[in-house]
Order: C-alpha cells, then sequence, then structure tokens
C-alpha cells in the first residue's frame, strides 16, 4: 500500500477512555487496556458477535440505535473491568457483609447486573438532566410570557419555545461538560480520551504505533462520541419542534423519549457521512464537536498513549479493508 493510500485510509476502530486505561472496539474484536497500580498493562481482547446480527438491524438509523445500545453496555462492562484495578492494593482482602452476601446470592451473574443497573441510574440521571429539567425551565418561560405581553409573542410560538428548549439543553450540557472537565480523576479519564484518539489518528495515517509517533497527532477527531452527542442536541431540537404542543409536562417528556431512537439513529449516520465526506462544508460542520473536545480531551502522556497502544493493537484486522470507515 502507498504512502497516498495509507493516508486516505479512514478507520472504523473507535472507543473510549476508561479508569486508567483505554477501550478500543475494531470489527472483530473490542481490548480493555488498564494500567495498574504497579505499573503494568493489563489487558483483555474479546471477540466481536455484530457480524451475526440480521439484516434488519443493519438498515440505516436503527444500526444507529443498535450502535448506541451497544456503546452503552459496551463502555459500562469495560469501565467495571477498569475499576477492578483501581487502589486494588487497598481494597484487597477487605470484601464486606454486604458484598460477601451479593456474591453469594448471585455468583456471577453479580457483575452483569451491577453493569445494567449502572446504566439504568445512568440513563435516569440523563433523562432529568437533559430530558426533564429543559422541559420544565421551558414550560416555566410559558408561564411567564402568559404574564408579559411583550414576551407573550415569542412564549406563544412553538417553533421559539422548542428552538429555546433545545438552547437550554446545549447550555446544560455544556455547561456539565466544563465543571466534570475540571475534576481531577476526570482530567486523567480525559487524558485517557486523548491518547485514544491520537492513537487512531496514527494509525489512520498509516505510521507505526509508537510513542513518538503518536505524539504528534492531534487529539481531536471528527467521529469521537462527543461529536455524535452535540448532533443529537441539534437534531432533537429539529425533531422535537415536530411534535404537537401540549400543557403536561411530563406528556412532552414521554414524547421525546419515544423520539431519542430516531434522534440517535439520524445522528449516527450524520457522523457515518460526515466521517466519510471530504466537503468542505461538512468540515465546517464538524468543527463546534472538535471545539467541544477542548473540555472533553487532554493531551495524554507517554505512559497513558502505551495504554492506548496496547489496546489498539489487538482491535487492528489483517486485511485494512475489514476496518474501513
Amino acid at each position: 500500500m502507498s504512502k497516498e493510500e495509507q493516508q486516505q485510509h479512514i478507520t472504523s476502530i473507535g472507543g473510549q477512555a476508561v479508569m486508567e486505561g483505554v477501550m478500543m472496539r475494531g470489527p472483530f474484536k473490542t481490548a480493555v487496556a488498564v494500567r495498574k497500580p504497579d505499573g503494568d498493562i493489563e489487558c483483555k481482547v474479546e471477540e466481536n458477535g455484530t457480524k451475526t446480527r440480521k439484516k434488519f438491524w443493519r438498515l440505516p438509523i436503527i444500526r444507529g440505535c443498535v450502535s448506541f445500545v451497544d456503546s452503552l453496555v459496551i463502555g459500562m462492562k469495560a469501565l467495571m473491568f477498569s475499576a477492578e484495578f483501581v487502589d486494588i492494593e487497598e481494597e484487597e482482602g477487605t470484601e464486606s457483609k454486604f458484598d460477601k452476601w451479593l456474591d453469594d446470592k448471585f455468583g456471577d451473574k453479580i457483575k452483569d447486573i451491577v453493569i445494567y443497573v449502572s446504566i439504568a441510574i445512568s440513563l435516569v440521571f440523563s433523562i432529568a438532566l437533559f430530558m426533564v429539567l429543559p422541559t420544565f425551565l421551558t414550560k416555566g418561560a410559558e408561564k411567564i410570557g402568559t404574564l408579559i405581553p411583550p414576551i407573550s409573542a415569542f412564549t406563544d410560538s412553538h417553533l421559539f419555545t422548542s428552538l429555546f428548549e433545545g438552547i437550554i439543553r446545549m447550555v446544560i450540557f455544556i455547561g456539565y461538560l466544563a465543571i466534570v472537565s475540571n475534576m481531577k480523576d476526570i482530567k486523567r479519564v480525559f487524558q485517557y480520551h486523548g491518547a485514544e484518539h491520537k492513537t487512531i489518528a496514527c494509525y489512520e495515517a498509516g505510521e507505526e504505533l509508537t510513542v513518538e509517533n503518536i505524539k504528534k497527532h492531534t487529539r481531536f477527531h471528527p467521529r469521537c462520541g462527543t461529536s455524535f452527542l452535540l448532533f443529537v442536541m441539534i437534531v432533537s431540537i429539529l425533531l422535537f419542534a415536530l411534535l404537537p404542543r401540549v400543557d403536561m409536562v411530563i406528556l412532552r417528556v414521554l414524547m421525546r423519549l419515544a423520539l431519542l431512537p430516531a434522534v440517535a439513529g439520524i445522528s449516527f449516520e450524520i457522523i457515518k457521512f460526515a466521517g466519510r465526506s471530504k466537503s468542505k462544508w461538512v468540515a465546517w460542520l464538524s468543527k463546534p464537536g472538535l471545539w467541544l473536545q477542548k473540555l472533553t480531551t487532554r493531551e495524554p502522556d507517554a505512559s497513558q498513549i502505551e495504554v492506548a497502544i496496547e489496546s489498539m493493537k489487538p482491535c487492528i484486522p489483517e486485511n485494512k479493508e475489514d476496518d474501513r470507515w
């Protein structure tokens, strides 16, 4: 393969940062590499089962919903795996009575239970913060509008209130990222996030995966999950504006929840298209997501890049065409 061809290779391999590590997912394998307290790197590799899915689940829009659910489950499993090595020296041999009861009651199933309960809690928190709160605030603005005639001209407009709600949701989202990005432990996770992006960029450039090669690449990636979430925010504004206007806040929230699969599916297709396209307007469309990654990524150090390399290598297929985006 020529150097020019190598530079044009856009991979479908993606991943996420975990506690002191990186998870990578390729077309055939998923790998999680974690830096242990003793300095060694622990890497867990599993075969993927997505190739056996029926054609229906691979249809446009539908595949985006499936991919979103997959990402939640696989991501949570990777987090649980990485958590096993955090402060392991302090926790070893200190099993509580509650832990023992759980182990006796559920055995090997306890990990799966914890994963799905964690996903459920995360979803409830996300719905409350990004769906319920903006809807309540918008409803409050509508009530204020009925008391102040000049404002009512705007609050009576369904299009305006939909846009207002979307802006509130986006402000909450960006504000949330800004707050958590300044937390010490989260900063390290975001460094691993940067290591993940840099490693993928190095691979796409056709270069050998070494610390020195990876360091010179950008930590901003157009197909990052952060960019996907930003598109989710934008697409939700457009789709939610099509919903009928109702007074009951709970009914508004339920209607928006019903549209979430469509929002996720359409956002996935936009990201997929943007990843293939080289047009200037698509590059311009992707810029807000790249700007947002200034919050969700940090420059990694050499030891973090080493972990990203270990998680990347098992995911690279023998035939490069198998992981083409």
